[in-house]
């Protein structure tokens, strides 16, 4: 192959390639050839033609790739997230009839393994291509478009296919669907590009539907409940206004005009609406009219409100801005002005407080599920990286320090998924009717100690997860961060730590002490049937401190009823350890395996009270606002 280079190129290229030892042969014709020299064969003199791949070589010593190195790591590989998890398969294996494991087994196995392929990259896709809205069409039409990927879109689709509402509404395993439910949300959660939070107040509707059962909801309920991608529904849960979160009742300024034909025009503003893409909402308002102009004081009335109207258009909502979250950027988040959307009342005028506990108990269900999730997936992803990077000479697995690390996030992660596996067995039970009286007493009182628990344990756990890849746990590109700067929306979402830790104390009041009392049994009874099952001396030390644990904080309360309300976080937090202990005990008593005895003695050895008396007397404010004087940074304040 003769390479060829046009006459008014040939003095640049013959100096270069002069410089670099290679001859230069001018043909006749107005074009030259490159050749090279050859070595001499006998009398005759021989020059050969370089070729193109002889000139490449020559080129690349000037001009050649970077030199990055031989090395590269190999990332983490994605294990099936269910029949990777020893210990949520032991625990199903335990508490699950025979027939009902043996129907749903093969379902989990597949969908755990679905869950880290195709589930997995439609999440990703969400991440890297987040909603926007856009508001003006180019001829200053007000659109208010919101713009999602088709990631997004697809996994709506995967919700219905694969019953991730409808399995808790089908009756098809009695006490058992909820179960079954959470645990392929489970599965989901973590790698679903936040797609649980819809579904989570998707769920939250569908069972006020079920509840309340007016003709709008009994509509609703059927696309809620769905398999169909064509006719599933998702649900927004619009409560936040501006003034603020927690405190709903005193917070809440839209309004319901009455209209002639007994729809409801709303007019407000919603501060904080997650699942800005859903198809329907349940809101609360204050009812006005002609003849009641002014909203009652703490009357608010919820109301079922579909997002757009028969024509395509929105149901008089704008779509003001896009929330700039932390994390959770996958999902819409907006704030809302309603003007004048089409709703329809659900519940009693004034009482829609009360029915938003049923939608309450569902989504700190689902808080605390996503939160163990999140968990047991840094850790399969830290598990299986600690094999594959190398430090000192050794595996990472290898380093005895490592090892203790990952044993304590382990046994954290247990402890928080048999709680949430053992309240979605009684949140199944009391939907099938056959919860006892203890049984629904201990699901009131203890859900919102589990949200807070889980959510606070999911922030440590990601944390410490994403310090096992080093560097690499803090670069985005791995996709690793996203885990921390999500999991910060649990312990926030639908209630902060104190909020719970105060809502458990009304639990125990408005039970008139019942609860706590069901509590206290509860416990008791298990440690003594598992003391009176065949342990090792060490697990019977362990039962010994649980129930010391339990008396402990009992008598706390009883003697010091005045220091209960700053003492309501600690007071929650001890709960959650000592029925943790109580039930991790319970579950190493039935399989009898090494493991799970290590698990439910390391963490009853552990303290399971947190009470310190002397700090909830103590002048906290001062300590705290030491050096501060607003009136001195900003001027007087009135």
């Amino acid at each position: 192959m003769m390479f060829l280079v046009h006459q008014t190129q040939a003095n640049a290229v013959l100096r270069f390639l002069s410089r670099s030892g290679i001859r230069w042969v001018t043909t006749t014709s107005r074009s030259s050839q490159l050749l090279a020299s050859q070595p001499d064969k006998g009398d005759v003199k021989k020059t050969a033609q370089v070729t193109s791949e002889n000139l490449k070589q020559k080129l690349r010593i000037q001009f050649s790739k970077a030199k990055l190195g031989l090395f590269t790591q190999t990332p983490p590989h994605q294990d099936n997230l269910f029949t990777n998890n020893a210990f949520l398969t032991s625990y199903l294996k335990r508490v699950l009839p025979q027939e009902v494991c043996a129907e749903i087994w093969s379902d989990l196995c597949r969908f755990g393994q679905r869950a880290v392929t195709d589930i997995y990259t439609l999440g990703r896709e969400c991440e890297l291509n987040q909603p926007y809205v856009r508001t003006f069409d180019a001829w200053g039409n007000r659109t208010d478009e919101l713009v999602t990927c088709q990631a997004w879109k697809d996994l709506k689709k995967v919700s219905a296919e694969e019953g991730l509402i409808a399995t808790a509404y089908e009756e098809k395993y009695g006490e058992f669907d909820r179960l079954y439910q959470m645990i392929k949300l489970f599965v989901f959660s973590p790698v679903s590009g936040l797609y649980s939070c819809p579904l989570a107040m998707t769920d939250g509707a569908a069972k006020t539907a079920r509840i309340l059962k007016t003709p709008h909801l009994q509509k609703a309920y059927k696309h809620l409940t769905s398999r169909d991608p064509q006719q599933f529904w998702t649900s927004g849960q619009w409560m936040t206004e501006k003034r603020g979160g927690s405190d709903v009742s005193g917070s809440t300024e839209t309004l319901a005009l009455e209209q002639p034909d007994g729809t409801h025009q709303l007019f407000g503003y919603k501060w904080f609406s997650s699942a800005t893409d859903s198809d329907m909402t349940l809101t609360l308002a204050n009812i006005i009219s002609e003849s009641q102009p002014e909203p009652k004081p703490r009357g608010l009335t919820m109301f079922y409100m579909e997002t757009r109207r028969e024509d395509g258009r929105l149901n008089g909502i704008e779509i003001t801005r896009l929330k700039n979250k932390l994390g959770t950027r996958q999902l819409p988040t907006a704030e809302l002005l309603l003007d004048g959307a089409v709703a329809h009342q659900v519940s009693p005028e004034g009482r829609g407080i009360p029915f938003i506990a049923s939608m309450l108990s569902i989504t700190r269900m689902h808080n605390s599920v996503s939160s163990c999730a999140i968990m047991r997936r840094i850790i399969q992803l830290a598990r299986d990286y600690s094999q594959r990077r190398s430090a000192f000479g050794q595996v990472i697995e290898s380093h005895v320090l490592h090892q203790l690390t990952a044993s304590r996030m382990e046994v954290a992660t247990r402890g928080c998924e048999i709680l949430t596996f053992h309240m979605a067995r009684l949140l199944g039970r009391e939907e099938a009717g056959v919860a006892t009286e203890q049984e629904s007493l201990i699901l009131r009182i203890l859900m919102p100690v589990m949200k807070f628990f889980t959510a606070k344990k999911a922030m440590e756990i990601t944390s410490e997860g994403l310090e096992c890849f080093g560097g690499q746990g803090y670069i985005e590109d791995t996709g690793l961060p996203s885990n921390l700067r999500d999991a910060q929306v649990l312990p926030i979402w639908e209630g902060t730590s104190n909020i719970m830790s105060l809502d458990f104390l009304r639990a125990v009041t408005k039970t008139k002490g019942e609860s706590l009392t069901a509590l206290y049994e509860d416990v008791k009874a298990r440690i003594e049937d598992i003391q009176s099952s065949m342990i090792a001396d060490d697990m019977k030390d362990s039962c010994r401190r649980v129930t010391q644990a339990m008396d402990e904080l009992t008598s706390f309360m009883q003697k010091h009823p005045y220091l209960i309300q700053p003492a309501a976080r600690d007071i929650a937090s001890s709960v959650a350890h000592i029925f943790i202990g109580s039930l991790l005990l319970e579950h190493a008593a039935w399989e009898k395996g090494s493991v799970s005895m290590e698990v439910a003695n390391r963490w009853c050895q552990q303290p399971l009270t947190f009470l310190t008396p002397k700090q909830y007397s103590a002048d906290n404010q001062a300590l705290v606002m030491e050096g501060y004087n607003p009136s001195e940074i900003y001027g007087p304040m009135f």
